[in-house]
């Protein structure tokens, strides 16, 4: 039994190493003249990725990552390395985990940014760092043609978090927005809350940035609840933990936060913090706002029973199935009247008796003379 137990492990080893490297990979292995040396290399391990950062690509629902090396006849190189996430939001927030405010906005998959021959991107739920050895001016077209090739994910997963859509736009500092769904992205930021009054277990969702203002830079930041309930019960906590009378030991607290100023709306908590006036912060809370979309879920039955252009194709063919059958209907009437009136004459349909029609015998009528109108014409002579 120990021989066929380690014997069975080896196998399983064997297997699982098989399938690893015959894994499918995102990169495709050529696209606008680049072509892929040797194979790509695959892992599920997050530290493979990032060995840094491997707690927070996980957090953000790390799924899988590729790399690989392409090369050019003209001897340019390219470096890629993709991190596949289980959804949109994820990427989105690794996105905004690794750009940085120096980088220039390129239009290049859903979001991209660029540092000297550094070039990141995203692509539904797939996050992507190209280097290049030089840039030239057709590298962005080269990056969108291997953004065009990446599979998109399917249904909802391909969605951004609604959230990011309050954010306001007046004011905003450019490459400052950060996406977070846990504490371990939180601490990669300057968050105005810590993560303990923020509550991730609940489902919470932070996006934040840093606005201008006349008095300097403040950082405004949205957190989302699944519930209005959930969401007015954190802001009675933050409240209660702002307040420096209130606060006890051992209980979490906003520290280095400057003036704060909060607000709700819905399921949102809107918050203002720094160098901001109370004037200021009214204003830029003011245009966050939450707006329910209402949303019909039942279920239409797109099929063939339920297709509006199916029943007008079904009742085209009943009509003619109708004129058919009325067709049917006369030749058969017509063919057993003749029949019957061949077999039977004048028995059945063609009795003299049966006969209904007046007839006026016009053509005796013209052959015989008006004597009536000839005898007037005598007297009057």
């Amino acid at each position: 039994m120990k021989h066929f137990g380690l014997l069975l492990l080896f196998l399983i080893g064997l297997v699982s190493v098989v399938f690893a490297a015959d894994a499918p990979t995102v990169l495709p292995k050529d696209f606008a003249g680049w072509h892929m040396q040797g194979a790509a290399k695959t892992s599920t391990d997050a530290g493979t990725a990032d060995p840094a950062n491997a707690a927070l690509l996980k957090e953000y629902g790390f799924n899988d990552f590729a790399s690989a090396a392409y090369t050019r006849e003209d001897g340019r190189k390219l470096t890629v390395k993709a991190a596949r996430f289980n959804d949109a939001s994820g990427a989105f927030g690794a996105y905004t985990f690794y750009y940085q405010p120096e980088m220039q906005r390129e239009q290049i998959g859903d979001q991209g940014a660029s540092f000297n021959q550094r070039i990141l991107f995203y692509r539904g739920n797939i996050l992507l760092d190209a280097v290049f050895d030089r840039i030239t001016a057709m590298s962005a077209a080269e990056l969108r043609e291997l953004a065009g090739s990446l599979p998109k994910p399917a249904g909802n997963s391909g969605n951004l978090p609604p959230v990011l859509a309050y954010m306001p736009r007046q004011g905003y500092i450019k490459n400052t927005e950060k996406y977070i769904e846990g504490p371990i992205a939180l601490s990669h930021v300057a968050s105005p809350v810590p993560a303990e009054l923020i509550n991730f277990g609940a489902g919470a969702e932070v996006v934040l940035g840093q606005y201008e203002n006349k008095n300097g830079d403040a950082t405004v930041m949205i957190i989302s609840y699944p519930t209005p309930q959930i969401a007015a019960d954190q802001m009675r906590k933050i409240d209660a933990t702002h307040v420096p009378t209130q606060q006890q030991p051992g209980v979490a607290t906003i520290v280095d936060a400057g003036p704060f100023f909060d607000k709700r709306t819905g399921p949102l908590l809107a918050i203002a913090a720094g160098q901001i006036t109370s004037n200021d912060a009214r204003d830029l809370l003011s245009k966050i706002n939450y707006d329910a979309d209402v949303t019909w879920n039942q279920n239409t039955f797109f099929d063939k029973k339920n297709n509006l252009a199916n029943l007008l194709v079904n009742i085209i063919i009943l009509c003619g199935i109708l004129m058919g059958l009325a067709l049917i209907a006369g030749f058969a009437f017509g063919g057993i009247r003749i029949a019957m009136g061949r077999l039977f004459p004048g028995r059945v349909f063609d009795r003299p008796e049966n006969v209904e029609f007046i007839a006026l015998h016009l053509e005796e009528d013209k052959q015989e003379p008006d004597n009536s109108r000839l005898s007037s014409s005598i007297k009057a002579g």
